[in-house]
């Protein structure tokens, strides 16, 4: 059965019909269009008609368009309304599907990722790719959804206050799970992080009747989300270290190529491996067991799924890079960072077991207003608690955390990621374990490229 009929998709969007087709796909990027897709011709920093006759020559079978183009379409007035309309028409002709919706400072796209993992194992499962979390992603994601999907689980961000409101209406969803509330965005929130905390409790606005709201009760915004979820009519459930939580953490146990959770949840006792070993997977695995479980996905399937999830590129994937004269390993935190994450992973790297010394390598943290150059130089005291060898950074924010740096501590310093990127690679030896981290905005992701360069083998790591 097909995705969507073009008859369907005028019916969703109040479009014409130019030319029979049906679609087994959606997309918005013709660099990355499948044979079936249903191209949709967005306006951006040029306009997505100009790609039509790309995408149909790539194997679109129809498009989506506001203006009169050449192939099979739907004619529409306005091709980011019509997206929408298409995503909630998929909600609706779909009224069987348990949805649910992640957001959070910290850990929204590998939570709802390892839920997506339970999902799949429990039944016919759809959830959002990569971070498709905006006001495009959102309703990209619902379009895609199959009429016969049992459970979804989409994510949902936000940079400004009034972002996450209209998301939330688009998905509807039975449950939700806020991972955690910290200083990130803040220099779009004039009263700071009680502003993040706010905006990110916008998510209950969509909650269907009787829907169940996941919180952190270790963040100091508990308090604050956990009413407004009950103004909302969500029922609260808490994860964290405290003994009144329905997902209680008792203890998180790094080894060599995994970790072992102890937990309780709703007072049975726990014990379970995940390959995860940054210890902010203590709470997120609690978080992923609650929302999987609202969402009817047997524990087993739970468990199972959290044991099986591997870290995502960018957040904290590993590769082995190998020497002539032997190997180190390499930790990709490259894809995001703020106060919060960077010292979970500095204590995650600092409990590892190893021959050579611990090694970060630091990009700006962006977004983070007036304060930033306090929150780097924060840094300072978490780096040795954690007893890390030698820092290197980059970006002119980092230039703080540079200065408040012991010369004991210091491994290098330059304007760009780029620039620091070979003082990286000539401080790397076997043994070490390096770890890259910074926004994505400040090029983190140049350092790994880098450092996976080394490898003698073939040019990629292992």
């Amino acid at each position: 059965m097909s995705l969507w009929t073009a008859d369907e998709i005028a019916r969703a969007t109040g479009g014409q019909v130019v030319g029979d087709f049906a679609v087994d796909g959606v997309s918005i990027d013709t660099r990355s269009i499948e044979t079936g897709d249903l191209f949709v011709a967005l306006a951006g920093v040029r306009d997505g008609h100009e790609f039509v006759a790309p995408a149909l020559a790539k194997g679109a079978t129809g498009a989506l368009v506001s203006q009169p183009v050449e192939g099979p379409h739907v004619l529409v007035d306005d091709t980011f309304k019509a997206l929408e309309k298409l995503g909630e028409f998929a909600r609706t002709r779909a009224p069987q599907v348990r949805r649910g919706a992640v957001t959070g400072s910290v850990g929204k796209t590998s939570v709802t990722q390892a839920v997506r993992a339970g999902l799949i194992l429990a039944g016919r499962a759809h959830s959002s790719v990569k971070s498709y979390n905006n006001h495009i992603g959102v309703p990209l994601t619902l379009a895609r959804m199959p009429r016969d999907t049992e459970r979804a689980v989409f994510e949902i961000g936000m940079n400004h206050a009034d972002e996450i409101t209209p998301l939330s209406r688009f998905v509807r969803p039975h449950a939700v799970a806020i991972t955690t509330v910290g200083a990130v965005h803040v220099e779009n929130f004039p009263d700071g992080e009680i502003g993040v905390a706010r905006a990110k409790a916008e998510i209950f606005d969509g909650v269907e009747p009787g829907g169940v709201a996941i919180l952190n009760a270790d963040n100091a915004w508990f308090d604050l989300l956990s009413e407004a979820a009950a103004k909302a009519g969500a029922k609260v459930l808490s994860f964290g270290a405290g003994e009144a939580c329905d997902a209680r953490l008792i203890d998180f146990q790094p080894q060599a190529d995994h970790a072992v959770v102890q937990a309780r949840l709703h007072g049975k006792a726990l014990d379970f491996p995940i390959l995860q070993k940054g210890f902010h997977w203590g709470p997120n695995s609690m978080a992923v067991l609650l929302m999987l479980e609202a969402l009817d996905v047997s524990l087993g399937d739970s468990l199972a799924a959290l044991g099986a999830f591997e870290p995502l590129e960018g957040r904290g994937a590993e590769r082995t890079i190998h020497l002539p004269a032997g190997a180190f390993t390499l930790i990709d935190e490259s894809y995001n960072a703020n106060p919060i994450s960077m010292t979970a992973a500095f204590k995650s790297l600092g409990a590892r077991k190893g021959s050579g010394r611990r090694i970060v390598a630091l990009t700006d943290m962006l977004e983070l207003g007036e304060g930033g150059a306090g929150y780097h130089a924060g840094l300072a005291q978490p780096l040795a608690e954690a007893g890390i060898d030698l820092v290197f950074c980059a970006g002119p924010l980092m230039k703080s955390l540079w200065d408040a740096l012991p010369p004991t501590r210091r491994g290098g310093y330059a304007e760009s990621a780029a620039q620091l990127a070979p003082q990286v690679t000539r401080a790397a030896e076997p043994g070490d374990l390096v770890m890259v981290k910074g926004s994505n905005g400040s090029k983190a992701g140049a350092v790994t490229a880098a450092l996976v360069a080394l490898d003698a083998r073939s040019g990629k790591a292992g």
